[in-house]
């Protein structure tokens, strides 16, 4: 007879639970159309929640393609996983925490929404007036999944697998619906303070590098990383792959948060092209200028940092503005990456680097060439004699690193105390997809052959392909 510990079980009977009490959550009827929403609104924020929700399995093999062979199913799950773990929490209590009733401008009231109760039917969302509340709910949830996603990249190829989906439920519930509360409910104290955030550069990307951080510290070096073996990544074209579904699916992250089919949408949408474009290229040309080979992941994650970047400005600056913005991210993330690959921090796919320290350059960035020209709704920054709003955002800055660290560091801390948070020794040398998962990423070789049959001297030179 198999016996199975209590700590095993916990998740699924956690589910079973939630979905026997959703069964006394009393059925309402949907909202009735009466022709306050836009239709093309509404067209336009449900392919930007699917583009959003695109960026996740992009995030997944765009990490995955990184990590050594035996760990890539293990890290591209553990970003996926979060589109199951997030979505079920969001619908019983993340969405109202994040944005129901506030209580004192630093949390909404759990119950406001509890299991979605009054989202089908209720009014829309003061900032989204065109939308159907429902579906301004789900465009924050592909927000709220991708956002613990990002963190996997730092305690890659050692965490175990159910260390993480816990760390995924507490980290949603005490860092990122408080800082989403305080960022983009109009009650919110950082809102009231004027703090502009366009699409996340706070909630999503300062929250998740600082978090990565805090794990990186928590779960310490590799083995690895303390022998200084260089890991080869497992697939690089993985990493072109999800580098072109995250652009992609950014469009829906930066243009759909204008809440409509509208002129500030199409800004946002021109703006993320360009910083990201402007970042791939700022980033693989300072490679060449360090004597490096100019590289695809240099091109992938130069793109990446400037998409990070440009998030909390998308709405607030211009398209030529976000050139500089992007540039200067990915040159300032580069230097970044250098000085943590010559420290013992073993991020291991630069997170904090990347996510975190390019959202800090983009809310920075709002500060100084935000422009009502661009968005009546926003503010001037400082280029534009405004250093009251450039200081503002300095002020969230700092109190949004401060929080997400010290509660993310808080959070591994309280993980490792129930739950062993890091694999062995043994399941570490054997690889994460082996020891986590029981199963194997399998990178084939194809050999090409010459008329049919090789000679001895040509089986020796033959050129095999990874598929």
């Amino acid at each position: 007879m198999i016996k199975i510990k209590f700590k095993d079980a916990a998740p699924f009977l956690v589910l079973m639970v939630v979905a026997i009490a959703a069964l006394f959550v009393p059925s309402i009827q949907n909202f009735i159309d009466v022709g306050k929403y836009n239709s093309a609104d509404v067209a336009w924020i449900i392919v930007a929640t699917a583009l959003v929700f695109l960026m996740t399995p992009g995030l997944a093999f765009f990490y995955g393609g990184m990590v050594h062979r035996k760990n890539v199913l293990s890290t591209m799950i553990k970003s996926f996983v979060a589109t199951g773990v997030v979505s079920i929490l969001w619908v019983t209590v993340g969405y109202s925490l994040c944005f129901g009733d506030s209580i004192g401008g630093f949390i909404g009231n759990p119950f406001t929404h509890f299991f979605f109760k009054g989202v089908a039917s209720g009014a829309p969302w003061s900032l989204a007036p065109t939308i159907p509340l429902t579906l301004f709910a789900l465009f924050q949830l592909m927000f709220a999944i991708i956002t613990p996603s990002l963190v996997v990249g730092a305690v890659a190829e050692r965490i175990r697998f159910s260390s993480y989906i816990l760390f995924i439920v507490l980290f949603s519930l005490l860092v990122y619906a408080p800082i989403a509360h305080w960022t983009w409910h109009p009650e919110g104290f950082l809102f009231k303070m004027g703090v502009l955030d366009f699409a996340g550069g706070t909630v999503v990307h300062i929250s998740a590098g600082c978090a990565a951080l805090a794990g990186a510290l928590v779960l310490k070096r590799r083995k690895v990383h303390l022998e200084n073996k260089e890991i080869p990544p497992a697939n690089i074209p993985y990493v072109l792959i999800g580098t072109g579904l995250l652009w992609f699916g950014w469009f829906g992250f930066n243009a759909g948060s204008a809440g409509g089919a509208n002129a500030l949408s199409v800004s946002a949408f021109a703006t993320t092209n360009t910083a990201a474009a402007a970042a791939g290229l700022a980033w693989m040309f300072f490679d060449v200028l360090k004597g490096k080979k100019p590289s695809v992941l240099g091109f992938c994650i130069g793109a990446v940092v400037g998409l990070v970047a440009i998030t909390p400005a998308a709405g607030f600056v211009a398209i030529p503005q976000s050139i500089f913005i992007g540039a200067v991210a990915a040159l300032i993330s580069n230097v970044a990456v250098y000085y943590r690959s010559k420290s013992i921090l073993d991020d291991t796919l630069d997170v904090f680097p990347c996510h975190g320290i390019g959202g800090m350059v983009g809310m920075i960035m709002t500060g100084i060439f935000a422009s009502k020209n661009v968005n009546s709704g926003g503010n001037d920054g400082l280029f534009y004699g405004n250093p009251t709003f450039f200081i503002t955002q300095l002020k969230a800055l700092g109190i949004v690193v401060t929080y997400s660290f010290v509660v993310s560091y808080g959070i591994f801390k309280l993980i490792n105390f129930i739950l062993p948070i890091r694999v062995s020794t043994a399941d570490e040398e054997l690889g994460l997809d082996a020891s986590q998962h029981n199963e194997k990423y399998l990178q084939g070789t194809l050999l090409v052959k010459h008329n049919g049959s090789l000679t001895a001297e040509e089986k020796g030179t033959a050129e095999f392909i990874n598929f």
